[in-house]
């Protein structure tokens, strides 16, 4: 609703409540035309100025939702949570009563400390220990051709190895040959 109408059908209402403050037994004819032409004129206004349908329901939150003719309010998404809530307060907070033993699930139970999942670690020898050289791997076939590209990379290591990580630590396959070097030249002298 626009100003414009809003400002007519707030006149055209005030108006009727004089015609209504003014009525009384001997009120004559020609007077009580002129309140319904007046009446016609406010329900006309109102008419253009409504743009949707009528609410289907009272709920101020759903006006237009699904009706439920149980409900105080009509309004079946309203009166479903209200039939949860009364569920609820009966059969305790899950909703539903607990079943004597539990279900089990084709996942299978997880443990307080979940296993690592299986990943295949790509790693290569730095001259004093073993560090991780690219990204776990979760298919095998694609961690050996990772490490299969590093070594014909420009700068190659000494050595690589992939390992396998599941429960435990396994190392799978070693390419070349990993030798301790001295950070020091010299040796230390």
């Amino acid at each position: 609703m626009n100003h414009a109408q809003l400002t007519a059908l707030g006149r055209a209402l005030r108006l009727l409540g004089e015609h209504g403050e003014a009525l009384t037994g001997d009120t004559p004819d020609a007077r009580l035309h002129e309140v319904k032409a007046d009446l016609k004129r406010a329900l006309d206004l109102l008419e253009d100025s409504v743009t949707a349908a009528a609410p289907s329901t009272r709920c101020p939150e759903h006006p237009g939702g699904p009706v439920d003719e149980n409900a105080p309010d009509l309004c079946l998404l309203c009166e479903t949570r209200r039939r949860a809530a009364r569920r609820s307060e009966i059969n305790g907070p899950s909703g539903h009563s607990r079943p004597a033993e539990p279900t089990p699930s084709r996942y299978g139970v997880r443990e307080d400390r979940p296993q690592p999942q299986q990943r295949w670690l790509p790693e290569l020898w730095n001259g004093q220990a073993w560090q991780l050289c690219g990204t776990p791997r979760r298919d095998r076939h694609e961690a050996e051709l990772y490490l299969a590209a590093q070594r014909r990379g420009p700068r190659a290591a000494m050595a690589y190895r992939l390992v396998h990580e599941f429960t435990d630590y396994e190392v799978l396959r070693v390419w070349g040959t990993p030798v301790r070097v001295d950070i020091e030249p010299l040796g230390n002298l």
